[in-house]
């Protein structure tokens, strides 16, 4: 990633004579103007944010059939930077993400920051920068945005809120009630990735491979899907709660079982190694590129040879099926031979993940 320099940005003597964020920054003023104008609007330019209102007009060009997907989120994740990642790119790739797995194709995104008091502006900067890079990897912009400061001690450098707009082509039927006893189910790579990268910063653990974060827009990988069919049943990605969460909720919202198979999810051995070390399960460990499908069995192949295909889905693999037996609940087979129930996680493994 390209370091920000103030040089770059369109007026520097005003933000070159606060090297870190005051409180100003959120006043109203010319301060806040300053950084809005400067750095946010700098990084992210587009006809939509230029005009700089309470609102931002548009035209949603909506086609016969299309339907509009909306979505919000909020990044939290501590720390900004870890390897493989940001929180910036982060809450780009989770907004677009969230929008994909209901088929959408994302649109519009809005950013709210929340910054705390001392944050260095050339912090800031990497951030946004990498928030521009992460919008035109998946084809989004960003046509609003708002800024807060808070004091000292009380916003642990940034908090990013991120509201996505997209749309849902005709035919297009994706919900989590939709899986049904014979579909297949998929997932698109290695899981587990996020979470231990997150947990090697935090607990300052080293390993033999460095393991980096797997976020990731997977607008694309989704199309490429709805090119093969459009009918797929459900998606998810496996954030917050890994492939367990994201499992069992579909099972209970469509009345169904799910079984997969241990020995056919993919897990990198470094994850696997450092979760055998820490006693986690990788099954429960967040990723934010990673999504999971249920798919009908007769487009099952094609949907992996699709995926295979697509940058984000090199390590796809199909994993299980969905079962009329044990609706609500999620059992996977061991490699002994036996199966264990796999149920939702208790409480947070590793907070602050995203």
């Amino acid at each position: 990633m390209d370091t920000p320099s103030f040089d770059g940005w369109t007026c520097p003597i005003p933000l070159r004579n606060y090297p870190t964020v005051v409180m100003g920054h959120g006043a109203g003023g010319k301060m806040m103007n300053d950084l809005i104008r400067h750095l946010f609007a700098s990084e992210f330019q587009n006809e939509l944010l230029a005009q700089l209102g309470d609102a931002t007009a548009f035209d949603p060009k909506l086609s016969a059939g299309q339907r509009l997907a909306f979505t919000t989120d909020s990044f939290v994740v501590s720390p900004l930077f870890f390897p493989g990642g940001n929180i910036g790119e982060l809450a780009i790739n989770g907004t677009v993400n969230d929008l994909a797995m209901g088929g959408a194709q994302p649109q519009l995104l809005s950013a709210g920051f929340i910054l705390e008091e001392g944050l260095e502006m050339e912090t800031l900067g990497r951030l946004a920068r990498s928030m521009a890079h992460a919008c035109e990897a998946a084809g989004v912009r960003i046509a609003a945005g708002d800024t807060k400061v808070v004091e000292k001690g009380h916003g642990d450098g940034l908090y990013i809120n991120t509201t996505g707009l997209g749309l849902i082509p005709e035919g297009v039927d994706i919900a989590p009630a939709n899986a049904r006893p014979g579909d297949a189910v998929l997932v698109s790579g290695t899981l587990g990735d996020h979470g231990i990268a997150i947990m090697s910063v935090r607990e300052g653990l080293a390993f033999e491979s460095e393991i980096l974060s797997d976020t990731a827009p997977l607008c694309g990988l989704v199309a490429d899907m709805l090119a093969v069919s459009l009918e797929i049943h459900c998606l998810r990605d496996a954030t917050r709660g890994g492939l367990s969460a994201v499992l069992n909720e579909l099972a209970e919202a469509s009345g169904v079982g799910i079984e997969f198979e241990e020995g056919l999810v993919p897990v990198r051995p470094a994850v696997a190694a450092a979760c055998e070390m820490l006693g986690l399960d990788p099954f429960y460990i967040a990723n934010e590129g990673k999504l999971v499908a249920i798919v009908p069995e007769e487009w099952a192949e094609r949907m992996l040879e699709a995926m295979v295909k697509s940058p984000y889905g090199k390590e796809a693999a199909r994993i299980g099926r969905v079962v009329e037996t044990h609706p609500g609940m999620v059992v996977a087979k061991t490699a002994l031979g036996t199966s264990r129930v796999v149920d939702l996680p208790a409480g947070e493994l590793l907070p602050r993940i995203c």
